[in-house]
Parts: C-alpha cells; sequence; structure tokens
C-alpha cells in the first residue's frame, strides 16, 4: 500500500509499505478514505524528530471502511464505516472508566512514563503506524473504532478522530457558560473549532491570531478577532470591561510565535544526532512559551487556562507568583476522545451542520501530494488551515 512515511527533518514521503493485517484477535483492519494533517503532526515534521525512525508512518486523524477483523472482535463488523480516534485505549481499565482515555493503563507506556499509545506519533508512545496510508490496523478495534452513519460526507466524521473532541475538551476545561468571554489563542483547526462550539453555546469569543485568512474564517463564526499585535492585550481588556476574558483557551503549544531562544534551541536539537537530541529533550527541553505566558497575562483574575495546544518542555519556566497572584486555574492534557464522541455525535450529524465541519478542510487532495501539503500548512501558506488527504 503507500503510506506517507518519515524520513528526517522536513523530509516526508509517500511510498509503497507492506499492507497491514490482523494480528491480534481484537485487531480490525480498515480502507482509509479519508485522513487528515494535524497540528500536531508538524511538531514530528521537525521538533520531535528525534524520537521518529526513518520509514514511520505518519498520521493520527482517519476514518475508513473495516475489510477484517479478529476472532474476537465483537462490535465492529466488516462493511462498517468508521472514524479511529487518536488515542489507543481499553475502554475498561481504572483510567478509562473515568473518561481518562489518553491514560489508558492497558496501552500507557509505564517504562518512559507517557500515556496511552498513539497512532503515528513516535517512541514515546508506542511507535504505532499511523492512518495516512491506504490502510490501518486499528488496535483493540471494540473500543477504538467507532462506527459512524452511511449517508453523510466523510468531514462530517473525519474531526471526531482528533481535532474536534480536542477543542470540545478545551471548551469543557475552560468551564465557560452562556454570556461568558472566551480568548481564543491560535485560529488553527483546533482554535477555530473552539470558537465555533463556544459561540454554539452563546459563549462570546475573542481571538487572537496572526494570520488574516485564519481570522477572517473565524469571523464568518462569529469570532472577534484580533491580530497578534502589541496592543492585542490592550484592546481585549479594554473590550472586557477592563478585566479580561473570563477564560482563555491556548490552542497554539510548543511553537508559538515569539520565544526566539526557544525556537533556537528546537532548531538545534531538530540536528543533533537522535541518540544526543533524546537526552536533550527528555532532559532538558524547553518550549516556545509565548502563547501559554500570553494566555496567563490575558485572562482576568480568577480565571481558567485551558490549554490544548501540545508542549513536551522539561525545563520550561512558568511565571508562578503571577499564576498566583492571580488565583489562575489551569487545565492541560490530551484530548480523551471517547469520553467526547457520544456528546459530539449528534451534533456532527445534525443537517445544518452547526459546527461547520464541512467548511473547515481549506485543501482536499490526493495521498500522494502529501509531502507538499505538510510544507504548506507549516508555512501558513496559501490560506491553509486544515489538510484532508484521500488514499
Amino acid at each position: 500500500m503507500r503510506a506517507v512515511t518519515w524520513h528526517a527533518a522536513r523530509d516526508v514521503r509517500v511510498e509503497e509499505v507492506p499492507d497491514p493485517s490482523v494480528l491480534e484477535p481484537t485487531d480490525a483492519v480498515i480502507r482509509v478514505t479519508s485522513a487528515a494533517i494535524c497540528g500536531s503532526d508538524l511538531h514530528l515534521y521537525d521538533v520531535l524528530g528525534p524520537f521518529m525512525h526513518r520509514g514511520d508512518i505518519l498520521g493520527h486523524e482517519a476514518m475508513g471502511v473495516v475489510e477484517d477483523v479478529g476472532d474476537a472482535v465483537r462490535r465492529v463488523a466488516v462493511g462498517d464505516r468508521v472514524v479511529v480516534p487518536f488515542v489507543i485505549a481499553c475502554g475498561h481499565c481504572f483510567m478509562c472508566a473515568r473518561g481518562l482515555t489518553t491514560q489508558c493503563e492497558t496501552t500507557q507506556d509505564v517504562d518512559r512514563g507517557t500515556g496511552a499509545m498513539l497512532y503515528g506519533y513516535t517512541e514515546l508512545y508506542g511507535s504505532v503506524p499511523g492512518g495516512q496510508a491506504e490502510f490501518l490496523r486499528v488496535r483493540l478495534a471494540d473500543a477504538n473504532a467507532q462506527v459512524v452513519g452511511r449517508d453523510l460526507p466523510d468531514e462530517r466524521y473525519l474531526f471526531l478522530s482528533d481535532i474536534l473532541p480536542t477543542a470540545w475538551q478545551g471548551v469543557r476545561y475552560a468551564d465557560v457558560a452562556p454570556g461568558d468571554s472566551l480568548a481564543v489563542l491560535g485560529l488553527g483547526p483546533v482554535g477555530q473549532l473552539v470558537a465555533r462550539i463556544a459561540k454554539h453555546e452563546g459563549v462570546r469569543v475573542i481571538a487572537i491570531e496572526p494570520v488574516v485568512e485564519r481570522r477572517l474564517m473565524a469571523e464568518r463564526y462569529g469570532a472577534e478577532a484580533f491580530d497578534l499585535t502589541d496592543d492585542a492585550i490592550d484592546a481585549i481588556r479594554d473590550a472586557t470591561d477592563g478585566r479580561g476574558p473570563d477564560a482563555v483557551v491556548d490552542a497554539v503549544g510548543l511553537e508559538a510565535h515569539g520565544s526566539p531562544g526557544a525556537a533556537f534551541a528546537q532548531n538545534a536539537v531538530g540536528v543533533m544526532p537522535s541518540g544526543i537530541a533524546k537526552q536533550v529533550m527528555t532532559k532538558a527541553g524547553i518550549d516556545r512559551l509565548a502563547a501559554l505566558h500570553l494566555a496567563i497575562d490575558l485572562v482576568r483574575r480568577g480565571g481558567t487556562v485551558s490549554v490544548s495546544g501540545v508542549y513536551g518542555g522539561t525545563l520550561d519556566p512558568m511565571p508562578l507568583l503571577r499564576i498566583f497572584d492571580k488565583q489562575l486555574t489551569l487545565r492541560f492534557g490530551q484530548s480523551n476522545v471517547h469520553r467526547w464522541i457520544s456528546e459530539l455525535l449528534p451534533l456532527a450529524e445534525q443537517e445544518s451542520d452547526p459546527l461547520g465541519l464541512e467548511d473547515l478542510a481549506t485543501h482536499r487532495v490526493p495521498l500522494d501530494r502529501a509531502p507538499d501539503m505538510y510544507e504548506l500548512f507549516k508555512a501558513k501558506e496559501q490560506g491553509c488551515i486544515k489538510v484532508v488527504l484521500k488514499p
């Protein structure tokens, strides 16, 4: 089959690789009908390269049709149309029973101290082949292949694999109610959906984003969008009675604009030999914290900062005095996709498409164009906000 494979920093290729098969009785194999490039995939494109291996299959947002199942699979059948959460969870352990599927005790890497296995996402999370391919082996299929309807376009369901539950959890963690104000930092795919979800729920949405096309998209769904300028915080405070918004969602993460020292360090790690780079990342890794610091400064006193953007540093300096003095609540974490799907599926299937799921992808291309799309998405050029690949 054809698959998108990692070879080095900023070097991904579409290659012929062996077809996946059922290896465990709990497996299923799906024919992928749509896959997407996630902002988190861009971290693998450069910053997290030391934890990748040449030939790793990328991608953790995928859906398709079941082609084969193992003998122990009961809930999923050949021919079912399914979407696959990026998190691989068992569905019944201590953590899964509490809705914390990203911490699944069946698939987490105890030796490395990391959470549940993820598709297509480095040796830190299992080195599991990803879904930017013609076929995907789905582990623990009864818990992880979510059966969906047959009549709606793929994009009504594809984003249930990651970005829609990630945005939903970001809003839930922000703990906002109708009439409250929520600022969103970054209007990539997750930030766009955060804005749409919050607006749908009667929350006032204020966003900061330097790319004009992303601001315009958010404004179509009712957000008040500001450029990333020196006076943005003052303007937003003025618009919120001088206090700042009730909550802020950081949908940017470790590669935020600004933080030139951290940016230099990240780029330096990317060209080190992998053995040295791993040690640096795990012992002294730092993130670009401009977005997180902005969120802490911007939110009103007593407010909440909800972090959906990925961070991976070990020596990140945090303004603890500021956090303590403002009496802030901070919530972090990968999205517990399985927990939210039952709430999101009815929204995804509403005829009116209230969250604009069919109006998020800006580029729909064949799988063979994936390398070009990685570069385009990374550069934020040609209005690229979300890429859907068609194997």
